[in-house]
């Protein structure tokens, strides 16, 4: 198999993140990392082994010898970090949100194209074990007609930086653009749209939230001005619907996990609750009796390895990124589904700005760059 050379950008939480995994990957190698932290630009070159670091990311893309960036930025310049990145010739893996609006994702896959290079956004979820068996499930027509699907995700208290995890710019809307729905929401709803094979949004509506007290300090220091908690209602072409609750910080303990339905069956995705941990379900009648079912899908997942090509493709976001660049499969369309994804949650925003349900059209006529200047 060909190695493929990865350039890094960014060399912080996320940065280590995708440092990590490409270690235990075979046939990639991360020869060069920038960060304009040179402190821990350093410690992450000698942790990893990196030769190369650089601190202007424009350096990085003047090499000769990458097949690929990967850019682990903060979600205002991925925008611009990534559409350099492909006018450099590079193909491009970009952290999520694809961008910190629908315009700026949309200006990245134009210019993906533009290039004739790939554009892959890191949408984790959709390697699951339980994304692959439900996606299954759904082809075999074990769901029949597919007619609606829930959106969950759930933290107690998870704020970044003012609960006590991660940075203050993910607070901001001037570096990430949004909070709970651009941080871990787009991860579930773009798991979903990928279930439902991607259908084009129609219309949506919805409300935004930051209720939950939190220290003050932290408040003050961080600049906290995005949501914490997002609910939405999504209209699709075809009649199908989406609804969604996406929580940083919520006085409940827990939601039943994410779920989508047909006129045949219905899934659950795994959810948590104050019982623990939900499975992965299948629900459905047999007989003319209710059935639920659940799976063993660790004997699955092996048996799949063992007996079917390039299983392991799908493993990861950066094995499935690397195993494309390999030409050993055809690359998931990440960066529409993420784009979709970013057109749902800035509905959301704008929704709530208008009080009352918005189009698609309307959304993308009024999503505007917030592309930070480099």
């Amino acid at each position: 198999m060909k190695t493929i050379r990865i350039g890094i950008i960014g060399a912080g939480l996320i940065g280590k993140d995708h440092l990590e995994k490409y270690e235990n990957i075979e046939g990639a190698e991360v020869v060069a990392l920038c960060d304009t932290n040179e402190t821990q630009l350093k410690k992450m070159a000698e942790q990893f082994g990196v030769a190369n670091t650089y601190t202007d990311y424009r350096a990085l893309l003047a090499r000769e010898d990458l097949d690929a960036v990967d850019v682990c930025v903060h979600n205002n310049l991925h925008a611009p970090i990534t559409i350099a990145a492909l006018e450099a010739g590079k193909h491009v893996y970009c952290e999520k949100p694809i961008a910190g609006s629908y315009a700026d994702g949309k200006r990245m896959i134009d210019a993906a194209k533009q290039a004739g290079r790939y554009l892959h956004v890191q949408l984790g979820f959709l390697y699951l074990i339980e994304t692959i068996a439900a996606k299954m499930l759904i082809e075999e027509g074990k769901l029949g007609k597919l007619y609606h699907a829930r959106s969950t995700g759930h933290r107690r208290r998870g704020r970044p930086f003012v609960d006590g995890y991660a940075t203050k710019e993910f607070n901001r809307k001037a570096t990430a653009a949004g909070g709970a729905l651009f941080d871990m929401g787009v991860y579930r709803i773009s798991q979903l749209l990928y279930l439902m094979d991607l259908p084009m949004v129609k219309t949506i509506t919805g409300k935004t939230y930051q209720e939950v007290a939190m220290d003050e300090t932290r408040r003050a220091i961080s600049g906290f001005d995005v949501e914490e908690l997002g609910v939405g209602f999504v209209r699709f072409e075809g009649g199908l619907t989406l609804d969604i609750i996406e929580a940083w910080a919520i006085h409940l303990n827990g939601f039943e996990g994410s779920s989508i339905v047909g006129n045949i069956g219905g899934l659950r995705l795994p959810g948590h609750t104050s019982q623990g941990k939900t499975p992965f379900s299948y629900h459905t009648q047999l007989s003319d009796m209710d059935m639920d079912a659940t799976f063993d899908l660790g004997n699955a997942n092996y048996r799949w390895h063992q007996l079917r090509e390039h299983t392991d493709a799908y493993d990861s976001s950066q094995e499935h990124w690397i195993a494309a660049l390999q030409g050993r499969v055809e690359l998931l369309p990440t960066a529409e589904i993420a784009l979709q994804t970013i057109l749902i949650s800035e509905g959301i925003y704008l929704s709530d700005q208008l009080e009352r349900e918005v189009t698609a059209l309307e959304v993308i006529a009024a999503s505007k760059s917030t592309a930070m200047n480099l």
